[in-house]
């Protein structure tokens, strides 16, 4: 546009002509600077220390622990909740009751995990059907006082997963005094052939300030293949859950589409990243609802960010967004679908890449898959990110794995504002 406007200028335009010119050629190159400087401003990077703790080791009969996930109840200190699963190793996603195990002293010390099999554990549907819940996350709801957990349904058959089958998200309430959850709830959506297999499994969600959840979803038509997501407006009244409003719906014409979603707000947008058997895919909005199309992650140098097939989560800070995350090219082709290490690094929330000088290691690799995990906000000084060492396919002992249950603590430098704001 300069050349050409230029170029005008060297054949003798009229003064009339040459003023209107000169002004264009002014406005662009004020745009311009406008423009370079925005893409150049450098993203101030947020200071933490890292901390790894064990929360549990070993294996038990062909089961390992899997999903481990927590939710902190405020106080000084907080009580953290961590929920997970037995996961039958020689299957494919066969899962039991939820157990969970609490800390009041910031992983210190750990009760003993308690098995919830009366109210989050398995029931019997129809024809030898077994329905139970699985990805399973817990977070504190401010405006209502409780921890609400949400996951979705899953249906076995003779301990092997039903490959055809119906799916609802699933919810339920921590009991304090009792240490117990209710018994699990399915979320009522639209009686709509595309919502027949809809759940929240493995998401991460927004509350409001007034209360309401933005929880996302992803959907298919019972024997469809490929999944889209949304974020769904629902109402808590630290009792029931019910949907309010639905967002916009995204897909990719990629295998199974755009599921797992996770969502987290930073300073005024929501962002949302999804999973692809491909590539992980990243979203922006202005409102939690509707969202502009999703690309690809990147690091900020413009390479793939190498992260496939598995989930990603969000950890907010009031001066910095992160994503966290595996991904190829890591030393790790012993590890399933490169599942290990656990990375973190920080986010261009203009751009929508990864800055590659922050990223750091959380969990290391040794050999077991650590991609089923979560984040929580303990207070105003850590957030912990959740993880297992899933002890399956292959022999990821050999490589140091023990199915340990991990929590790492990242210590802020600098207290988070709005730890318990989303």
């Amino acid at each position: 546009m300069v050349w050409k406007l230029t170029s005008n200028l060297k054949k003798g335009n009229s003064p009339a002509g040459m003023r209107i010119t000169l002004g264009l050629l002014l406005l662009c190159l004020v745009t311009c600077a406008t423009t370079w400087g925005a893409e150049q401003k450098p993203i101030e990077t947020v200071g933490y220390q890292l901390r790894l703790d064990v929360v549990s080791s070993g294996t038990d009969g062909g089961f390992c622990w899997f999903h481990p996930r927590a939710g902190a109840i405020p106080g000084n200190p907080p009580t953290v909740v961590l929920t997970m699963q037995k996961w039958l190793l020689k299957r494919s996603d066969v899962f039991f009751p939820v157990h969970s195990l609490l800390t009041a002293d910031l992983g210190k010390t750990w009760t003993k995990p308690v098995e919830h099999a009366g109210t989050l554990g398995r029931h019997s549907a129809v024809n030898g059907i077994e329905e139970g819940i699985c990805d399973f996350t817990p977070k504190w709801h401010a405006k209502s006082g409780v921890l609400l957990g949400t996951g979705h349904t899953v249906h076995y058959e003779n301990n092997h997963l039903v490959k055809v089958r119906p799916r609802a998200t699933a919810w339920s309430v921590y009991e304090p005094n009792t240490q117990t959850w209710t018994p699990w709830q399915a979320l009522e959506m639209p009686d709509e052939p595309k919502f027949a297999c809809s759940g929240a499994g493995s998401t991460q969600r927004v509350d409001l300030e007034n209360g309401d959840v933005l929880l996302p979803v992803y959907s298919k038509a019972i024997g469809g293949h490929a999944y889209f997501s949304m974020v769904v407006r629902c109402r808590f009244d630290g009792k029931t859950l019910s949907a309010a409003e639905y967002g916009s719906e995204h897909t990719v014409n990629i295998d199974r589409g755009l599921y797992e979603p996770s969502l987290a707000k930073f300073q005024g947008k929501f962002y949302l990243t999804l999973r692809n058997d491909r590539a992980a895919y990243v979203a922006v909005s202005g409102d939690g609802l509707r969202f502009a199309e999703p690309r690809k992650w990147t690091f900020d140098d413009g390479a793939d960010l190498g992260s496939y097939n598995t989930q990603a989560h969000w950890v907010t800070h009031h001066a910095g967004l992160f994503l966290v995350y595996t991904r190829r090219g890591a030393n790790n082709n012993n590890a399933f679908r490169s599942r290990a290490p656990l990375f973190m690094a920080q986010i261009d929330p203009e751009r929508l890449v990864v800055l590659r000088a922050t990223e750091r290691e959380l969990v290391p690799n040794k050999g077991a898959q650590l991609g089923n995990f979560a984040v929580v906000d303990i207070n105003e000084r850590e957030t912990w990110v959740t993880t297992s060492e899933g002890m399956s396919p292959g022999n990821p002992s050999r490589y140091g794995a023990d199915g340990r249950v991990y929590a790492a603590r990242i210590l802020w430098e600098q207290p988070n504002r709005v730890w318990n704001r989303h």
